[in-house]
């Protein structure tokens, strides 16, 4: 089926090629042009059986929703043409409810090569790690060579750190619920592994009586690559990620345990009870099998890693609901984020 002509560039109110906005300069109920990434198109069903497809168009600073019903006049190119990953140009309503930032689509093409002399540029759409992605890893290896006593242990993570090198500076930590951008997955892990050295600091001295004494170096080794297994889980893309087959059918815990397992078979000297407890780290750090892991953490080293990694998902999810665009007097975000709550701003100024 040939591609439709879905856009009409000269529509303005007198004829002229309208201005070309921002997705996340729009106001509630402001019509415009825009460029935006379809980062992702889900098809469903409503309870009658007829199909719809939701579909989420972003720019850097903003993400909205639009709905494409089966009797809507785009129900078909998006059926059979759009991808998710492909960018479009929009004419667009933009709207607010209980769900979240919302569009109403008016017209709709994929961009083209003109389009460049227009102002849009992929790059502008495409969101990355604030931080420099070579010196986020250049420093977890810092941290896995200065505070992994443990020789066999050392050179299992750096093993597995040298193998993955361009990936894990590559690779989003997921493909949507957080740090789901360029370079996310090594910011992420960076992150996990800073607080996990904290914490086993910490409570190496708070409880130093301890028996068996909490292990730092289990600690880092898990922090390190309590997610490894999303090397194979995901398929990462200049646009984001998607899932493998591995990862849909096995998913990044069991896949992470087995990179572990393999790896280690060529380790010489590494203690048997070390690599178990590295593996239950690594299939713990969920805690709950309703997110993934099919145990809960039954060691300190693993609830440490637990909660390092757990705060630290968490604590993105909210920065990112309360960088919203919002008015000014809202005093809590919308439940269109991944914890799926209102944020509370601040009392409004009113």
């Amino acid at each position: 089926m040939a591609k439709r002509t879905l856009f009409n560039e000269t529509e303005g109110p007198a004829g002229e090629t309208p201005d070309v906005r921002k997705l996340s300069q729009l106001e509630p109920g402001q019509q415009a042009d825009c460029y935006a990434l379809l980062s992702d198109r889900q098809r469903a069903e409503t309870r009658d059986g007829k199909p719809y497809y939701r579909c989420q168009f972003r720019d850097l600073a903003r993400t909205v929703t639009s709905m494409i019903w089966n009797d809507s006049t785009w129900f078909e190119a998006c059926d059979e043409q759009w991808q998710s990953g492909s960018f479009f140009k929009l004419r667009c309503r933009y709207l607010e409810n209980q769900y979240g930032p919302q569009i109403e689509i008016l017209q709709i093409r994929e961009v083209t090569d003109e389009d460049r002399q227009h102002g849009f540029d992929p790059a502008d759409y495409l969101p990355r790690s604030r931080f420099d992605a070579s010196a986020m890893y250049e420093e977890l290896r810092g941290l896995v060579l200065g505070e992994i006593a443990d020789v066999p242990l050392r050179n299992l993570v750096m093993r597995i750190l040298e193998e993955h090198r361009e990936r894990i500076c590559e690779y989003p930590a997921a493909s949507r619920n957080h740090h789901a951008y360029r370079s996310g997955y090594v910011e992420h892990v960076l992150s996990v592994t800073r607080t996990a050295q904290y914490l086993a600091d910490k409570y190496r001295v708070y409880y130093s009586g301890m028996s068996p004494p909490l292990s730092k170096d289990l600690v880092i080794a898990g922090a390190v690559l309590h997610d490894i297994g999303k090397m194979r889980e995901l398929s990462a893309h200049p646009h984001g990620a998607d899932y493998t087959a591995e990862g849909r059918l096995i998913g990044h815990i069991l896949l992470g345990r087995d990179m572990v397992r393999e790896t280690a078979r060529e380790i010489e000297g590494l203690d048997g009870e070390m690599l178990l407890r590295l593996e239950h780290i690594i299939v713990a750090h969920q805690n709950l099998p309703e997110w993934g892991s099919p145990i809960a953490p039954h060691t300190p080293e693993a609830l440490l890693v637990h909660y390092a990694d757990d705060i630290d998902a968490k604590f993105q999810m909210m920065a990112l609901a309360l960088g919203e665009k919002l008015p000014d007097e809202a005093e809590f975000t919308s439940r269109n984020n991944p914890l799926r709550r209102a944020i509370f701003r601040g009392l409004g100024l009113d």
